[in-house]
């Protein structure tokens, strides 16, 4: 049906395309170029009269008498054919064409004068093709601008599903097709809990019986809430790949146009499609685009959004009933959405997918793993205790990431180093190798980081320094890692106040040796500050503020509070900020004795990161307790990476290759005379870098 529609479509356009063409034509080269060109009656009458012609023919023509003749010989004509932007033009014709009155006495005129000059006359009756070609060129404009309105129908009713000039709202939802969707349940890790509640909803649909036997009603709807990256759409096309009934997916913004009413008409068609073939499941993914709460902001709500928002809600759960249909919705903002969304008979559950904790993140990383080789050294155990907080998103990109790395080292396997340099290109970015950084400025970014090392040394004991660097990466000159011994979903007002006494080691460390204060140590007063408030306002740990939580509930429309007080009078406030501020210069305090208890650990570190860069866990270790590095020196396995520019690099993996090949060569040194390498064969290694490092 629509190929049909579209070759009658097209089909139309050429039509309109060529009567444009030739109305074009026509205007800008007259009526033709084989026709006579035309000339007044008084010139016709005198040529008449002078006997220069030789017959004529006399034709009715839109009411009037068209006279077309021959001369004897070639006259000058003004030819006025044509565009009269190109004017009157002088042309020798032996023909001509002129037109006159319908009246008795022109005629008797022009018969008298043939008859005297013997000039052959001839009469044609009229003819209607003059006639409807000036009808087709007088309402050709108007139907090129009928079709240019039905191309702009045509072109906004496309959004709507079937492209129709009227059909702009109907939806648009994907059905899922059984061979299509591969993703089954066994492929989403980490989420236990959450996949037994959508089970339970498929296996409902595949055999109601036994749900019904005990009086059960299968939940209307079912919201899927979490942070970004935890796999609520996955989840979703796992339901898809494991029911066995029709599944529809469409996203919120699909049902929002320009058009008013078109939203809501989308949202009866989808479930019309939907009841038709019940049960079935639809799959709504980013609802906060269209279910947010009614009512809010300052100008007011919109009112498309609203009316389908309205019509969403009496689809879920109106007047009529929704029975056999299931919604399924994924937002990570459902602080925003309409209470009457959230409400039992609509979403009836809502159920939170969030952050893995070390086992789930140990599951996904196995799920990942499955088509990448990985070394012996590799414990995904250890890279799941390595990367607290993170997505199932964040641990697919640093697998991904890892793969990346070993094929541009030229591996055949992924080991620990690949993991560890792709954990630190996922939180902090790829490393800065070129940039020039003085010495001066070096020296102070290592004794910042130590002295961050230091302050989580000496203070945390639920936090163990896993790293420092003062390599830079993305906008970070150098930095820190300190992670938890083992998932913490509570923390203490203790532990709190030492993370922020970590945080401002690095400050306090460039006051006590270089006597100055550098920029370098905003974004830990950024994150200083926040955790400072945190604690006062929404944690109530302030004894002087008491167990009030003043701040917390954040906001996330502009205008929701705007004419309101404030929760709390202008003397708290003043009280909230100075209580703040002691707290951070206690924290400062502290960091100080710290730092200066330990200067001499604190100046080995710092030259040691001076020298190699970066420490990990061992090697920081080794030298807070004895003050020299491990036994295993750090070598540089890959020097290519050490390098900023490209020729660099080049040279330093050319130059590794050559120590390799000459190893290998002493080590298998025979009898026979080595090949030598020949120019095909350096000029293949260097295709090679160079697709592997452009």
């Amino acid at each position: 049906m629509n190929k049909k529609n579209s070759g009658m479509k097209n089909t139309l356009y050429y039509i309109i395309v060529l009567l444009s063409m030739v109305m074009l034509v026509y205007f800008f080269f007259g009526s033709g170029s084989d026709q006579s060109p035309d000339i007044n009656y008084s010139t016709f009458y005198k040529q008449l009269r002078d006997e220069q012609i030789k017959e004529i023919t006399i034709q009715p023509t839109n009411g009037v008498y068209r006279i077309t003749g021959e001369y004897f010989e070639k006259q000058e004509v003004n030819d006025s054919g044509g565009l009269p932007v190109f004017g009157s033009r002088t042309a020798p014709s032996t023909g001509f064409s002129t037109v006159v009155l319908p009246n008795d006495a022109t005629m008797a005129d022009i018969t008298a004068a043939a008859k005297d000059t013997q000039t052959k006359i001839v009469i044609k009756e009229q003819s209607n093709s003059g006639m409807w070609l000036s009808l087709i060129f007088s309402f050709l404009p108007m139907i090129f601008l009928i079709f240019m309105i039905y191309m702009m129908m045509g072109q906004a009713g496309q959004g709507g599903g079937s492209g129709r000039v009227m059909n702009f709202g109907k939806s648009k939802p994907k059905e899922a097709d059984k061979k299509s969707v591969k993703v089954r349940f066994s492929d989403v890790a980490g989420a236990e809990e959450e996949k037994q509640e959508l089970v339970e909803v498929v296996e409902f649909l595949k055999d109601p019986r036994r749900f019904v036997a005990l009086g059960a009603r299968i939940p209307a709807g079912v919201l899927l809430e979490g942070p970004p990256g935890t796999g609520k759409t996955l989840l979703a096309k796992a339901v898809a790949g494991e029911a066995g009934v029709p599944f529809y997916s469409i996203s919120g913004s699909d049902f929002v146009e320009m058009f008013v009413g078109v939203g809501a008409s989308r949202v009866r068609d989808l479930f019309d499609t939907a009841k038709k073939n019940a049960p079935s499941i639809i799959f709504i993914d980013e609802i906060d685009a269209v279910g947010r709460q009614r009512g809010a902001g300052m100008g007011g709500g919109h009112d498309e959004r609203e009316q389908t928002l309205n019509q969403l809600l009496v689809e879920m759960d109106g007047f009529s009933g929704n029975e056999g249909v299931i919604v399924i919705a994924a937002t990570n903002r459902s602080d925003v959405l309409d209470p009457a969304l959230l409400r039992p008979g609509r979403f009836d559950r809502q159920i939170l997918v969030g952050v893995p904790d070390v086992k789930g993140r140990e599951a996904i990383l196995r799920v990942h793993s499955r088509n990448k080789p990985l070394a012996n050294d590799v414990d995904l155990k250890v890279v799941a205790q390595q990367t607290p907080g993170f997505a199932g998103a964040d641990l697919e990109n640093v697998l991904n990431e890892a793969a990346l790395v070993a094929a541009r080292r030229n591996k055949k396997k992924i080991d620990a180093s690949d993991i560890d340099e792709a954990q630190d290109r996922v939180i902090a970015g790829p490393a800065k190798k070129d940039r020039v950084v003085s010495k001066r400025e070096r020296e102070m970014v290592a004794y910042h980081e130590a002295g961050h090392t230091i302050c989580g040394l000496v203070l945390s004991d639920a936090r163990v320094v896993h790293k420092v660097t003062i390599v830079p990466r993305g906008r970070a000159g150098g930095y820190m890692i300190a992670l938890p011994k083992e998932d913490r979903f509570l923390m203490t007002k203790d532990e709190m106040f030492e993370q922020i006494v970590g945080l401002l080691g690095g400050r306090v460390a460039e006051e006590i040796v270089f006597g100055t204060k550098s920029t370098g140590a905003s974004n830990d007063f950024e994150q200083a500050t926040r955790l400072a408030r945190s604690m006062i306002t929404e944690y109530g740990m302030s004894d002087k503020l008491g167990p009030v939580q003043y701040e917390g509930n954040h906001q996330v429309f502009i205008g929701r509070d705007y004419g309101q007080t404030k929760a709390y009078s202008e003397q708290v406030a003043f009280e909230i900020d100075e209580e703040v501020r002691m707290l951070l210069n206690r924290a400062h305090d502290k960091a100080r004795e710290i730092i200066e208890e330990h200067l001499e650990q604190h100046k080995i570190i710092a030259e040691a990161l001076l020298k190699y860069e970066t420490l990990d866990a061992k090697s920081i270790k080794s030298l807070f307790e004895t003050g020299t590095m491990p036994e295993k020196a750090v070598d540089e396995e890959f020097p290519s990476e050490k390098s900023g520019s490209f020729e660099e690099a080049k040279e330093a993996l050319e130059r590794k290759e050559a120590e390799k090949q000459q190893e290998s060569g002493k080590e298998e040194q025979t009898d026979a005379p080595q090949p030598e390498k020949t120019t095909h064969d350096s000029e293949y290694e260097q295709n090679n870098f160079e697709d592997r490092y452009k």
